[in-house]
This record gives C-alpha cells, structure tokens and sequence, in this order.
C-alpha cells in the first residue's frame, strides 16, 4: 500500500492531549496524513494552565529531526513551541535545509497565558525561523511580541501582516480570532490577499486552535495544496473542531479534533 503523505511536527508535548504535539498528530491523522515528532519541551499541563515546562537538549531535538527525515522524508514540516533561542535557531537551520514547505506557528504564550518562549528568543524567531518559513502562523498576542504592534480591529491585520512579512516568511496568516464578531483571518504574502470569514461559535472550549490550525495548513501542503488552499482548507476543518469543543477537567477544554469521524453533533441529533 502506498503510504500517506507524511508531515513532521517540531513542537512541545502537551500533558492534556489538546495542543501540542498531541493536538498536531490527532489534525495530521483526521486530514488523512502520517503525522511524526519531534519533541522539544515536555509540559505539565492540563485545562487550567500550564503548571511547568522543561526543554530537551538541542542535541536530541537535531537527532529526533535527522532520524526521521533522512530515513522517512517530509512532504511538510510545523513548528510549534521552541521555549529557548538555542531550539529556535537549531530548528530554523534544520527546516531551511529541508525540501518541504515549513508552517511556522510562533507559539508565545498558552491559551491560558503562561510563557512559553524565554524573551531572550524572541529576536532569534525574527531573524532565524520566520526567514525559514512557507507560512507564518501569528495570532494577535504573537504579533504584540514579535513587532510591538497592536491590532483591536479588523482594519489592523493588514499592518500587522506587512510588519510580519519583513521578517521573510514567504506567506503570513494573521489570525483575528481574538477580535469580536467573526473570526476573521488574513492570508498575504505582499501582494495576493485572502480574507478568511468563518462565524464566531460561542463555546469557551477553544483550547489547541493555534497548533491545530498550523497541523492543519502542513497537512494540506503535504497533500499539495497551494498555500491559500491549504489555508482555506485549514480554516474549515477548525471552525468545526471549535464548535465540536468539549469540557474537560475544571478549565478549558480542547477542540474536537474527530469532529468529521462522528455522524453528528454529542447531543445525537
């Protein structure tokens, strides 16, 4: 049997299964690829924040990345949370040297608020990992620390976009889901221009949006996809995984990565 296109995630474990490492695989498998790690940080983590984290040495990130990608091969590659400027620029210098399109989703904080990227390394995401990427994935938070701008409204993104795209990305999507009304994106990459509109669903269970939506650009580059079809594409599988969220522990819960699997919504209808 032929196997599916394959899809590399550099990112952090999440104890919870719903970011992460953990919410990357299950996108990878429900968009119909073969999902592989590279594990970077380890975090203890759940719905109510992130109670620590420990980075893994550069030594073994490089491994981890060389063992599957000289034997295996990548057909796309997304990162995720780096937490040091040792990780970033090992992981920058990895993914330039690979002949696959890289989805960089410049992870800063969590859901929840808690830092997960030393301050010292965010200079080495401007100038090392952003240049290496295909597409750029920033939510509004992550546009703040990289450029100092911002956005409380729809009529920013653009700013933020040029601001991103001088660092070198080849595409960015600046995500406004913090925004009221719709949850509106915006896809560029300095000349061509997508706006991407999906309703805004009124479920707090939203945990994992950023590093599914990432998976889930890689997995429809890998399955080779243009980079604004692959987003479109992207954008509707986490609108629905949104509004399939569910409670889990006393936080907030995660998207429902399955969603597509289930005949219809929990409740039977």
């Amino acid at each position: 049997m032929t196997a599916p296109p394959r899809v590399l995630t550099v990112a952090g474990s999440d104890s919870g299964g719903g970011a992460g490492i953990q919410a990357d695989l299950k996108t990878m498998l429900a968009l119909g690829t073969h999902g592989m790690s590279v594990v970077t940080a380890v975090t203890a983590q759940n719905s109510l924040g992130v109670q620590g984290f420990w980075e893994l040495p550069v030594e073994a990130v490089r491994a981890q990345y060389r063992s599957v990608v000289d034997d295996i091969g990548v057909q796309a590659v997304k990162t995720g949370m780096l937490a040091s400027a040792a990780l970033v620029e090992t992981v920058a210098e990895l993914i330039a040297g690979t002949d696959a399109p890289s989805v960089v989703d410049p992870v800063g904080v969590s859901k929840h608020g808690d830092s997960l990227l030393a301050a010292s390394a965010l200079d080495s995401v401007r100038t090392k990992l952003l240049p290496a990427a295909t597409v750029a994935t920033p939510n509004l938070d992550e546009v703040a620390q990289l450029t100092g701008i911002e956005v409380d409204s729809e009529d920013g993104l653009r700013r933020a976009a040029d601001a991103v795209l001088a660092y070198g990305p080849r595409w960015v999507l600046i995500k406004g889901g913090h925004l009221r009304g719709d949850a509106v994106d915006l896809l560029t990459d300095g000349s061509e221009e997508h706006v991407l509109r999906a309703p805004r669903h009124d479920n707090r269970h939203t945990h994992g949006t950023g590093c599914t939506l990432a998976s889930a650009i890689a997995s429809q580059l890998a399955k080779g996809q243009s980079v604004p079809e692959a987003v479109t594409a992207a954008k509707e599988y986490v609108t629905g995984a949104i509004a399939e969220g569910f409670a889990l522990g006393g936080g907030i819960g995660p998207v429902d990565h399955g969603w597509r699997f289930r005949a219809g919504p929990r409740d039977g209808r």
